[in-house]
Formats: structure tokens, sequence, C-alpha cells
């Protein structure tokens, strides 16, 4: 994989959850982890929206740069269906800062980030075992299974959402590097 792609997928979800983090600072005063959504950060009228708006715009476009450069490398048609649907996500995350809460498209794109991103996550992993790397396939079911389970146990235990959405979001951050880190390049 070319160096330029590789760093557009170490910086993708520095910029997205840094924009995220950054928010949650800026609204500290009402926000709350176990009574919000992650969107509430973002929703229409708030001021300083943008900050997390367009730092997911930012790193969705950053990781789409990044799965085309993985396109190249991974081999075997389940493989790229994966990277397919993961793109699908990835637009659905650009989709959450283009159509913030508060629009009518907002619940979609939002549905469509975790969804379309842990089931290409899932498919690529699939992949990769079939391919023979064990480790990366095992850890894809693992992250999926277990994430999903874990998000649904706090979207029903918690007021809010942003618990399950960070539970949905650290899991395909984690796999997004582990699969990165099989494609770095070592510095000449």
């Amino acid at each position: 994989m070319e160096r330029k792609h590789e760093m557009a997928g170490i910086l993708a979800p520095i910029v997205g959850l840094g924009g995220v983090f950054a928010a949650i600072l800026i609204h500290r005063s009402w926000w709350r982890l176990t009574e919000n959504a992650i969107s509430d950060l973002g929703k229409v009228g708030l001021s300083y929206n943008w900050v997390m708006n367009a730092s997911l715009i930012i790193a969705a476009v950053l990781a789409l740069y990044y799965l085309h450069g993985l396109w190249e490398e991974l081999e075997g048609t389940l493989q790229k269906i994966g990277v397919a649907v993961f793109a699908a996500g990835l637009l659905s995350l650009a989709g959450i800062g283009v159509f913030p809460e508060g629009t009518g498209p907002h619940y979609y794109v939002s549905w469509g980030f975790f969804v379309a991103c842990s089931i290409g996550m899932l498919l690529i992993g699939i992949g990769l075992y079939i391919q023979g790397e064990k480790t990366l396939g095992l850890l894809a079911f693992a992250i999926f299974t277990v994430g999903w389970i874990l998000a649904l146990w706090a979207k029903s235990r918690f007021q809010g959402v942003a618990v399950a959405e960070f539970i949905g979001v650290f899991g395909i951050v984690t796999w997004h590097y582990a699969l990165l880190k099989r494609f770095l390049v070592p510095e000449a």
C-alpha cells in the first residue's frame, strides 16, 4: 500500500474522534455519556456543531482514500465486497456530518455507519480467515460479535445511546488499526 494511503488510514480515526472529543469538551456543561447520543454534539442549531460534523466528514474522506489503497491490496471477492460495504458505512459517516441530528436523513445515516462498517469489517475478516490469515479473521469476528452484544446491552441499559455508539466506534477503530498494521511499509 502506498504511504499516502497509509497516512490517510492513520489520520482518519484521529481526526474523527478528535472532533468528537473536542465537541464533548465544548459542551461538557450539559453533555453526559450515559444520557446523550454522540450526535447530540452536532445537532442542528447547536453552537459549534461544526466541530464534530466537519471532523466526521474529513475523517470519512480520509478513510475512503485509505480504502482505495486497501482495495488494491486485498485479494478475493469476499474481501472486495467487504471493502465496498465498509465504504458505504464511511459514506454514512460523512452523512452524519452533512445531515446532523434534527434533519430527516440523520437516523438512517447513523445506523448506516454502524451497520455497514461492522458488516464490512466482518466480511473482510472472513475473507482473510479463508485466505489463511486466521488472527485477523478471528479478531474481526470477535469484535463484531462482542461489539454488537455489548452495544445492544448498553443501549438497553442507559438512557442515552452514546455508550453503545462508542462501543461500536472503538470496535471499528480497533479493527481498522489492526488491519492497517498488516500493510504498513517499513521505513527505508
